[in-house]
C-alpha cells in the first residue's frame, strides 16, 4: 500500500475502484448509524428529564384530630400578582377593600410563591392537588396532566365549582361528588371584581349557616408582568396574594422580632423567606406569612380535617392554623406521613425492579423516628415532636427527589459515553479515509493479527451487550433503556476494534516533536472555545456581533501579512464582517418595511454586477486565479446573467404590489400570485445553466435564490441575505489566499492526489489546520438563523410574507415556505465548501463531529423546570442539534446538484480540474 492510501485494513490487491466502492458503502452505513443514534438518544431526555413524579398505590392518611371547619371556600383569581393586589391604585384607593379589611381584622395574609411555569393549569394543580407541574405534561403539549392524580376535591364529601372552562373540568369532569359550571372564555377576573365576589360569597354563607364553621382562602394561580404576559420565574409572575380567614384560621398578629425572624429559607421561586414588606402596601405592621403555592393544598385539607391529597408535596404552614399544640402536632404528623407514604411507594417500586438496589440512607430507620414522635406526643413533649416530624417531612421530600432522579446517573453516563464514542469513531474514520497518515508504519504491527483481534473484540462486545440486556430485562427496564445501552456498547466495540490503529497513531504522535502535540491541543482548545461560544449564542444572539467584529480584524490582519493591502482583499474582509455584525443587534421580531426589501433587491443586483465583472476581468490577478473564468470562452447562455438580474428586479417590484392588497385587506390577485410563483420557480432553475467556474456559478446561485428570498421577506432580513453573501465571498477570498500562500511556500502532500488514493479526482487530504473549515461553517450556518430571528421557533418568523404566494390559510404550505426561506442562506454557506477542494464526505463528517460537541452540551442543558417556553426552548435546542446529522446531509445533497460540475483553477492558470 502506498503512502497515499488513507484507508486501513484494505487488501493491497484490491483495485482503486473497489476501494472507493468500499468507502462509499462504509460511509452510507455510517450515516445510517448516525441517524439512528441521534434519533434514539434524542428520546432519552424524556426518560431522564420528563418522567412523571406521580405514583399510585398509597392509602390516604386519616387525620387523628377534629377541626372547627365543616366547609371551605376557595377563591382563585386569574393572573393576579401580589403587589398589584396589596398596593393602592394611582388614586390612592386599595383595589380590594373587603379582603384588606379581612387581613387587618379577621385572618392571616402573605405571599404565595408559585413555581414556573406560571400558567393557569399548573397553578391550579399546585393549589388544589399540592404538587407542581408534572414534567411529563410536555408529551401532552402542556394541555393536560398525562397521569391521574389526587386532589382536595377528591377527598371532599362534595365539591361545588364555578370557574374557567380550561380549569374546572380538569378537577371535576370525572368527579361524581361534584357540581360544577364554567363561565364563558370572554369572562375576565380583575382584583376589583374578585373582591366583590369574595364579599358576596362570604356574606351569603355566613347569613345562611350562622355556625362560624366555614373557612375561606383567597389566592391566585399566577401573577402577570407589566406587558400582560406570564409563564417565567420573574417575581411579578411567581408572587401571588394569599388571604385566609374563618374557622380554624389564626387572627391577625402585629409584627415583632419574636415572631418575624429571618430563617434564610428559600421558596420554590428562589425568593428569600421574610422578604421585607413594601411600605406602599400599608401592611408592614402586621405579620406576613409567605408559603409555597403547593402548601395551600395541605392547609385546606387540615382546616377541613380531611386526608391530604396523596400526591401532594406541600408542607402545612402552621402559622395559618389556629389549633392547640396537640392538634397542631397531629396535623403536621399527618402531613408528614402522607409525604412519607409517597417516598415508601417509590422506594418499593424501585426496589422491586432493581437487582442492586441503593436505598435512601437517611430514611433507612424511618419507623424508629415515627415511634419516637409517637412517644413524644404521648409524653406531651409537643415541641420536640413537632421538630422531629418536620425534619422527617423534609427528609421524605429529599427522598422523593432521590428516587425521581434514581436512574439519572446511569442514563446520563450511557448517553454521554454514546456521544463521546460516536465522536471518537468519526475521528477514526476521517483519519483513516481522508488523511495522509503513513499507514506503512502500522502494517507490520497488525496485518497478521488484525482479523483475529477484530473477532475477539466483537465477541467481547456482543457478550457485554448480552449481559447488560439481561440485567435490564431482569430489572424490567423500559425498551428504550436497552436501545441506549446497545448503541453505546456497539460504538465502543467498533472503537476497540481499531485498537491497533489507535495504538500506532499514538506511537506516531509520541515520536513527533512536542510542538506538534501542542498544535493538536491548541486546535482542540480553540475548537471547544468556538463551539461553547455557539452554544451560548442560542440564548444571546448578540454574541455574533462580537464574533464578526473580532473576525473582521483578525482575518484582515492575517491576510495583511500574506498579501499586500493594495489587493483590497484585507479591507474587504474586515468591512463585510463588520457589516454583518449589525444584524444580530436588531430585534428578532422583524418590523415590516417594504422599502428596505426593494432597496435590498437593488443591492443584490449591484453585488451580482460586481461579481460578474470580477469573473470576467480579474482572472489575471493571482489571488483570484482559481475563482474566475480563465478560458474566456463565449458562455452557452450569454443572456443568463441579465435574465437573473431581471427576475431580481421583478421580485422587488412584486413585493409592494403584493403587500398593498394585504394592507388594504383585499385578496391577493390571481395574476400576482401566478407571477410570484413563476419568478420563484424559474429563478431557482437558472443557476444550473450558468458557467462552471467557481465565481460564475456562485454568483448565479446567489442571484437565483434572491427572488424567492425577497418575496418571502418583510424587512431587514432581505439586506441580511446580501450581507451574508458578501461574508461568504470574503471567506472564499480568505481560503483562496491560504491556498495560494501554502502552495507558494511549500508543496504539501495534502495538496497532491496520488495515484492510489480513494479520494475524488481533485480532492485533497485533510490536515489539522483544516479544522477551521467546519468551525467557520458552523458559525455561518448558525448565523444564517440568528441573523434574522429565533433559532428554536419557526413561530417567531413573521408569516405575513407567505400571503404573497397563497390566498387562503394553509398552515402546512405556510410552514413549508417559511422553512424554505431559512434554507436559502444555508445553500450559499454549503456551496462554497467546493472552494477548499476538501472531500465533501470528509467535510460532512467533520461538521457532524463539531455539531455533536454542541449536542452533548445541550443534552445537559435540557430543563424540566421553568416556564413552558424555557423548557420548550431547551428541548428544541437539543433536538435541532441532534437533527443536524440529517439536516446537513440533505443540504449537502441539494447543493451538490448546483455545484457538482464546478471547475476550479489551480495556481497555474493552465491547470484546471473538474470536481
Amino acid at each position: 500500500m502506498g503512502r497515499g492510501d488513507g484507508i486501513l485494513g484494505t487488501n493491497d490487491r484490491a483495485s482503486l475502484t473497489s476501494r472507493r466502492k468500499w468507502l462509499k458503502t462504509r460511509e452510507t452505513w455510517l450515516v445510517v448509524l448516525g441517524v439512528v443514534l441521534h434519533a434514539v438518544y434524542m428520546l432519552s431526555i424524556f426518560d431522564i428529564y420528563f418522567k412523571t413524579p406521580i405514583v399510585h398505590g398509597m392509602d390516604p392518611v386519616t387525620p387523628r384530630f377534629h377541626t372547627p371547619a365543616k366547609r371551605l371556600v376557595l377563591l382563585v383569581a386569574d393572573g393576579l400578582r401580589a403587589d398589584k393586589f396589596f398596593e393602592p391604585d394611582s388614586g390612592g384607593n386599595y383595589r380590594a377593600p373587603f379582603l384588606r379589611n379581612v387581613i387587618k381584622q379577621q385572618g392571616r395574609w402573605g405571599v404565595s410563591h408559585a413555581r414556573p411555569p406560571t400558567e393557569s393549569r399548573p397553578g391550579h394543580v399546585s393549589i388544589i392537588a399540592g404538587f407542581y407541574e408534572d414534567p411529563s405534561a410536555v408529551t401532552k403539549g402542556w394541555k393536560a396532566n398525562p397521569v391521574e392524580f389526587d386532589s382536595v376535591f377528591n377527598q371532599s364529601r362534595h365539591t361545588f365549582a364555578f370557574g374557567s372552562p380550561d380549569i374546572v373540568p380538569i378537577f371535576c369532569g370525572a368527579l361524581p361528588h361534584s357540581t360544577w359550571k364554567t363561565y364563558p372564555h370572554e369572562f375576565e377576573d380583575f382584583a376589583t371584581v374578585v373582591d366583590d365576589i369574595a364579599a358576596r360569597v362570604y356574606n351569603l354563607l355566613e347569613d345562611y349557616y350562622r355556625d362560624n364553621r366555614t373557612s375561606y382562602i383567597f389566592t391566585a394561580d399566577h401573577g402577570m408582568s407589566d406587558k400582560g404576559s406570564h409563564g417565567d420565574g420573574h417575581p411579578t409572575n411567581t408572587d401571588t396574594p394569599l388571604v385566609a380567614w374563618g374557622a380554624g384560621v389564626k387572627y391577625p398578629r402585629p409584627i415583632s422580632s419574636s415572631n418575624h425572624s429571618d430563617c434564610g429559607f428559600r421558596f420554590v421561586d428562589e425568593h428569600m423567606h421574610d422578604a421585607p414588606t413594601p411600605t406602599e402596601w400599608g401592611l408592614h405592621d402586621l405579620e406576613r406569612v409567605d408559603v409555597n403555592q403547593a402548601d395551600i393544598a395541605p392547609l385546606m385539607s387540615t382546616l377541613l380535617g380531611m386526608p391530604c391529597p396523596v400526591n401532594s408535596v406541600g408542607s402545612l404552614p402552621r402559622d395559618y392554623i389556629n389549633f392547640n399544640e396537640a392538634t397542631e402536632v397531629e396535623a403536621v404528623l399527618a402531613n408528614t406521613k402522607q409525604i412519607l407514604n409517597q417516598f415508601l411507594r417509590k422506594s418499593q417500586i424501585k426496589q422491586s425492579n432493581s437487582i442492586s438496589f441503593k436505598p435512601f440512607k437517611p430514611l433507612s430507620d424511618y419507623t424508629s423516628i415515627l415511634d419516637q414522635i409517637e412517644e413524644l406526643i404521648s409524653g406531651k413533649d409537643y415541641e420536640a415532636a413537632m421538630k422531629l416530624a418536620e425534619n422527617l417531612r423534609s427528609l421524605a421530600l429529599q427522598g422523593l427527589h432521590y428516587f425521581q432522579t434514581y436512574d439519572w446517573l446511569m442514563l446520563m453516563s450511557v448517553i454521554s459515553l454514546g456521544y463521546i464514542g460516536w465522536m471518537i469513531y468519526l475521528v477514526i474514520h476521517v483519519l483513516q479515509s481522508y488523511t495522509s497518515l503513513p499507514v506503512q508504519l502500522l502494517r507490520k504491527e497488525f496485518t497478521n493479527y488484525q482479523r483475529d483481534d477484530y473477532k475477539k473484540v466483537q465477541f467481547c462486545g456482543c457478550l457485554l451487550m448480552g449481559v447488560i440486556s439481561t440485567l435490564l430485562f431482569l430489572e424490567r427496564s423500559p425498551p428504550l433503556y436497552h436501545a441506549y445501552t446497545t448503541m453505546t456498547v456497539f460504538l465502543w466495540t467498533q472503537i476497540f476494534s481499531e485498537y491497533q490503529f489507535i495504538k500506532a497513531s499514538w506511537k506516531l504522535l509520541h515520536g513527533r516533536r512536542v510542538y506538534y502535540a501542542a498544535k493538536i491541543l491548541a486546535t482542540c482548545a480553540v475548537s471547544v472555545f468556538i463551539l461553547e461560544f455557539l452554544v451560548n449564542s442560542f440564548t444571546e444572539r448578540k454574541l455574533y456581533t462580537l464574533y464578526f467584529l473580532v473576525a473582521g480584524v483578525v482575518g484582515s490582519l492575517y491576510l495583511y501579512k500574506s498579501i499586500p493591502w493594495r489587493s483590497g482583499i484585507p479591507i474587504f474582509v474586515c468591512a463585510v464582517c463588520w457589516f454583518l455584525s449589525v444584524f444580530t443587534l436588531m430585534p428578532a421580531e422583524i418590523p415590516e418595511n417594504t422599502y428596505l426589501v426593494i432597496g435590498s433587491g437593488a443591492m443584490i443586483i449591484v453585488i451580482g454586477i460586481a461579481a460578474r465583472w470580477l469573473d470576467l476581468h480579474a482572472g489575471g490577478n493571482k489571488y483570484w486565479i482559481s475563482l474566475c473564468n480563465h478560458e474566456k470562452k463565449k458562455p452557452k447562455f450569454p443572456m443568463l446573467f441579465l435574465l437573473q438580474a431581471l427576475f431580481v428586479g421583478l421580485s422587488s417590484i412584486m413585493v409592494p404590489l403584493s403587500t398593498s392588497h394585504r394592507t388594504q385587506k383585499q385578496e391577493l390577485l390571481a395574476l400576482h400570485q401566478f407571477i410570484n410563483w413563476s419568478i420563484a420557480g424559474f429563478s431557482m432553475i437558472l443557476p444550473l445553466f450558468s458557467a462552471n467556474s467557481l465565481l460564475s456559478r456562485l454568483t448565479s446561485i446567489f442571484l437565483g435564490f434572491a427572488p424567492t428570498f425577497l418575496l418571502l421577506s418583510i424587512g431587514y432580513e432581505a439586506i441580511f441575505y446580501g450581507a451574508l453573501s458578501l461574508v461568504l465571498v470574503a471567506w472564499i477570498l480568505f481560503e483562496n489566499t491560504l491556498l495560494y500562500v501554502r502552495k507558494v511556500k511549500r508543496p504539501s502532500a495534502s495538496m497532491k492526489n496520488l495515484e492510489d488514493n480513494v479520494l475524488e479526482l481533485d480532492d485533497r487530504y485533510l490536515q489539522l489546520f483544516d479544522m477551521r473549515i467546519p468551525l467557520i461553517f458552523m458559525v455561518l450556518f448558525n448565523v444564517a438563523f440568528f441573523g434574522t430571528g429565533n433559532f428554536a421557533s419557526i413561530a417567531s418568523f413573521e408569516i405575513s410574507s407567505v400571503y404573497r404566494f397563497i390566498t387562503i390559510f394553509n398552515p402546512f404550505l405556510m410552514a413549508a415556505l417559511l422553512i424554505f426561506k431559512l434554507f436559502i442562506p444555508f445553500m450559499l454557506v454549503i456551496a462554497i465548501t467546493k472552494m477548499n477542494k476538501l472531500p465533501r464526505s470528509g467535510c460532512y463528517f467533520l461538521v457532524i463531529l463539531v455539531s455533536d460537541v454542541m449536542t452533548l452540551h445541550f443534552f445537559f442543558l435540557v430543563r424540566n423546570t421553568g416556564s413552558w417556553m424555557e423548557i420548550g426552548n431547551s428541548i428544541s435546542h437539543f433536538g435541532i442539534m441532534s437533527a443536524q446529522v440529517v439536516f446537513v446531509l440533505l443540504l449537502f445533497a441539494l447543493t451538490n446538484i448546483y455545484t457538482k460540475d464546478i471547475h476550479i483553477g489551480s495556481v497555474n492558470p493552465s491547470s484546471q480540474k473538474a470536481m
